[in-house]
């Protein structure tokens, strides 16, 4: 069996090895590889200790010296180079407290996750896969290292991490590794929300969004947001069993294109606005992500029906990116009459019909020279006009819209 490597990775552990020192690339690389993926990175492991790998390339990046991580930078992209090495004791249920460098291979694939990510491999020895990686992946199995209950006591996040991968790969998770989830769930709690959201945002994400149920067959969910556990069953969705039989509702989240605020949206769309928005905020996820996300959970609640003044009305308070996430949420619920909505959309958009107070024939400064007095009543005034126009766009013209205005009280007629 041989995998082809880039040619900088391939210098790399050629020059390791010219130096006397053991070098194979590991992990996510070899597993993506012998799936016909195209993997990300290519992260390389050695016996030689940092400061002898600093030696050998001059020129380095100090990634992680205290656990052994140094890069070297190759044709301006930069590949990790790790030393063997052996964990110490986990006591806040995420990061070693000390690490011990090793000159052995297998001490350093045994502290990995699970057995998919716990190959290496190099042209002088072939694939060396000592804990069944190979074997699990053919059979699409996500099996931990070892014992499940130690590998997922070392570091909470693995938690999440089984269910990534299945997620990904579309595999199931081993019986052992799948019971000690349950068994260890509350260790959700020492890791930060921003790893736990970006280990849920890749699961949402991936080919099998539907399989993020595992969250809360596992008994995870309380530990992931307060209000976490009410996403699973506002919808009415049930999901028996290890990710293999699920919910209608969560079957079709891949229906969805894999954008983060339109997976989030879907993920959420049964729960109010408020609530939806509330976990995000909770797992720390960008301002823009939670805003077009929000919109899109509060517009697919609300009816909308076939007619242009309906569809202007939802158009000038959103983005049309978040209308038509609110229209792709709304098909998932089965909703009809999105065709003749979707056609009337394009026609506003072509017929280039006014949607917001910005555009507007008349501003704050024409109400003015008429003599309104700056503030409120302003502000009232233009949005009954445009409440107007969203009805009858032909009247977005100066005149017609002034003609719309009793001048002494400034209202409409």
């Amino acid at each position: 069996m041989r995998i082809e490597m880039p040619s900088e990775v391939e210098w790399v552990i050629k020059k390791i090895r010219e130096h006397g020192f053991e070098a194979y690339v590991v992990g996510g690389c070899v597993r993506d590889t012998l799936l016909l993926r195209t993997p990300g990175d290519w992260d390389i492991t050695t016996s030689a200790r940092p400061e002898e790998i600093k030696a050998i390339f001059g020129k380095t990046v100090d990634t992680g010296l205290k656990h052994g991580t140094v890069t070297v930078i190759k044709n301006h992209k930069g590949y990790e180079i790790t030393t063997y090495r052996i964990d110490g004791e986990y006591h806040d249920g995420r990061h070693p407290d000390s690490v011990e460098f090793t000159s052995s291979l297998r001490e350093d694939l045994k502290r990995r996750d699970f057995t998919v990510n716990a190959m290496a491999y190099s042209h002088e020895t072939g694939l060396v896969d000592a804990f069944g990686g190979l074997a699990d992946l053919q059979a699409g199995v996500i099996r931990c290292v070892g014992c499940p209950h130690d590998r997922f006591s070392e570091d909470a996040l693995r938690l999440l991490r089984a269910v990534r991968f299945a997620a990904q790969l579309n595999f199931r998770i081993e019986e052992n590794t799948y019971q000690a989830i349950a068994d260890l769930a509350p260790g959700l709690m020492a890791v930060s929300r921003e790893r736990v959201q970006t280990e849920l945002t890749k699961t949402l994400l991936s080919a099998n969004p539907e399989k993020i149920v595992m969250v809360e067959e596992r008994g995870m969910s309380p530990f992931v947001t307060s209000c976490f556990t009410e996403a699973f069953h506002t919808g009415g969705c049930d999901a028996p069993g290890n990710g293999e039989s699920f919910g209608h509702c969560f079957l079709e989240l891949s229906r969805l294109s894999p954008e983060k605020a339109l997976r989030w949206a879907g993920f959420l769309r049964f729960l109010p606005a408020k609530e939806a928005t509330g976990i995000l905020k909770e797992l720390k996820l960008d301002n823009e992500t939670i805003a077009n996300a929000g919109a899109m959970v509060a517009a697919s609640r609300e009816m909308l029906i076939p007619e242009k003044p309906v569809i202007r009305r939802f158009l000038s308070r959103m983005t049309p990116y978040q209308f038509g996430g609110c229209l792709d949420i709304k098909a998932l619920n089965g909703c009809s009459g999105l065709e003749e909505i979707r056609r009337l959309w394009r026609e506003i958009a072509d017929d280039g019909d006014c949607l917001s107070l910005k555009e507007l024939a008349v501003d704050g400064s024409v109400l003015m020279q008429m003599g309104m007095k700056p503030g409120r009543e302003i502000g009232q005034t233009l949005n009954r006009l445009l409440e107007l126009v969203l009805t009858d766009p032909s009247l977005n013209e100066k005149q017609r819209l002034l003609a719309c205005l009793k001048k002494d009280e400034g209202r409409l007629m």
